[in-house]
C-alpha cells in the first residue's frame, strides 16, 4: 500500500514563487528502491506570499519532472557525443578547461545566459554577480532581454537605475489599466503581490475601474470594466495618443514635488502632438473616442496606476511603450503617489534603501566595452 506525505516547496519557474503542496507517494518497491513519485500538486493556502494561488506551469511540475527526456545530471560531449556524468566529474571538467580556455581565446569566448529557474534562486543572489565579474565577458545573456530588459532600461533613463520600476499601488488605487498583462494567469509580474487576481476584484469591489488592454481576451480581460482589443504591438502608439489627449485637453497635472525634478515635459507633448487617437486608430485597431475616454477617466481618478509587462515589452518598440507607461502615470500625477505607481522599498538592496537621496551613479547600456552611460 503507497503512503503519501506532503511536502511543501516554492515553485521555481517565475519571479512569483507561488508556494506548492506537493502529495509525494511512496509504494513498497519505492521503498527497497528508495524513490518517490509526485502524486499531485496545488497552490498552498497558508504561503503567506501567493495564499494558494498557482498557474498552469507550477500545476504541472509532476509531467516536468517525470519527462523522459528530462536530464538528470550533467552531460559532457566526448567524440561527438553527450555522455551522462557524475557531477564531481563536470565541476572538474569546467575548471579544468575554463582558464585555459579564457587565456588561450579571451574571457568573451565564455558566454553566460541567466533565467528561469536560476535567476529566482537564492544560490544565485549570491554568487552570480561575483561569477559574471570573475569571467569578465560581455556576452551575458537572459531570458529578461526581450520580456523585462525594455523595462528596466526605461527606468534607467528616467529614474537613473534600471531596478527602480514603479509598480501599480493595488490596495489604494481607484483605477488600474492594464497593459500586455494576465496576471489571472500570472499572478502577477515584475509588480509581484499575494492574490493579485483578488486585488483586482478589491478595486472594483470598493467602486473603482479596471481596464485591460490587450489583442486577447484574457482571463483578467474578462474580469475587467473595459477591454480594448489593441492590435499586437501597437501599445506604443496608443499610449502616445493617450499622452496627446492629456495635453491637448489640459489634463495634466503633474505632483509639484515631481515637477522639480522633471525635464523634457514639452519634448513629450511635441513628439506626441501628430499622435492623435484619430491619427493610431488603423494602426491600434481602436475607437478614437475609446482612447479619448481613458486618458479623461484616469486623469479624473482619485488615483490610477497604468500596469505593463510582456506585452509591451516583447515588440519593436517595446522599450519606447516602457517608457510611456511611466510617462503616463507622471502625466496623470501618479507616480510615486499613494494609489498611483509607487517604488517598492525591498528589505535591502534596493534604490530605496541606500540612505539619503542624490544623484545617482547611472547604469551603462549597450555592448563591449563601449558603453553609454545614462544619468550618471
Amino acid at each position: 500500500m503507497s503512503e503519501t506525505r506532503l511536502a511543501f516547496r516554492t515553485c521555481p519557474l517565475c519571479e512569483a514563487g507561488c508556494g506548492l503542496e506537493i502529495a509525494v507517494q511512496t509504494s513498497p518497491l519505492q521503498v527497497i528502491n528508495k524513490t518517490e513519485s509526485i502524486g499531485r500538486i496545488r497552490g498552498d493556502m497558508d504561503d503567506v506570499f501567493s495564499h494558494g494561488f498557482i498557474c498552469p506551469k507550477g500545476s504541472t511540475l509532476k509531467q516536468l519532472h517525470e519527462d523522459p527526456d528530462r536530464l538528470r545530471k550533467p552531460l559532457i560531449k566526448r567524440n561527438g557525443v553527450h555522455v551522462e556524468v557524475e557531477w564531481d566529474e563536470a565541476w572538474a571538467e569546467v575548471a579544468g578547461r575554463l582558464q585555459d580556455l579564457i587565456e588561450r581565446h579571451g574571457r568573451d569566448a565564455v558566454a553566460v545566459y541567466l533565467g528561469n529557474p536560476n535567476a529566482h534562486s537564492l544560490s544565485a543572489m549570491l554568487y552570480n554577480r561575483t561569477l559574471l565579474q570573475g569571467l569578465g565577458t560581455h556576452n551575458r545573456f537572459s531570458a529578461s532581454t526581450v520580456d523585462q530588459l525594455p523595462k528596466q532600461v526605461a527606468a534607467g533613463y528616467m529614474f537613473g537605475t534600471g531596478v527602480h520600476v514603479a509598480v501599480p499601488d493595488l490596495d489604494r488605487t481607484d483605477f488600474l489599466m492594464i497593459l500586455g498583462a494576465n496576471p489571472y494567469a500570472s499572478n502577477g509580474s515584475v509588480c509581484t503581490a499575494p492574490d493579485f487576481p483578488g486585488r483586482i476584484e478589491a478595486i472594483k469591489t470598493r467602486g473603482g475601474t479596471v481596464v485591460v488592454v490587450d489583442p486577447r481576451f484574457t482571463r483578467t480581460a474578462q474580469e475587467a470594466d473595459t477591454w480594448l482589443a489593441i492590435r499586437p504591438a501597437s501599445d506604443a502608439l496608443f499610449l502616445m495618443a493617450v499622452v496627446n489627449v492629456l495635453f491637448a485637453e489640459n489634463l495634466v497635472k503633474i505632483q509639484d514635488r515631481i515637477a522639480v525634478l522633471l525635464n523634457g515635459l514639452e519634448d513629450i507633448r511635441q513628439a506626441c502632438q501628430r499622435f492623435t487617437p484619430e491619427a493610431v486608430s488603423d494602426a491600434t485597431g481602436l475607437d478614437p473616442q475609446a482612447i479619448r475616454q481613458v486618458a479623461r477617466d484616469m486623469s479624473a481618478a482619485s488615483s490610477a496606476a497604468v500596469y505593463g509587462r510582456i506585452g509591451t515589452t516583447t515588440t519593436e518598440f517595446g522599450t519606447t511603450a516602457s517608457w510611456l507607461v511611466d510617462v503616463v502615470n507622471t502625466l496623470t500625477g501618479n507616480l510615486d503617489s499613494v494609489g498611483g505607481a509607487m517604488f517598492a522599498k525591498p528589505v535591502l538592496g534596493g534604490p530605496t534603501t541606500r540612505g539619503t537621496s542624490g544623484k545617482g551613479s547611472g547604469f551603462r547600456i549597450g555592448r563591449g566595452g563601449g558603453k553609454t552611460k545614462v544619468n550618471g
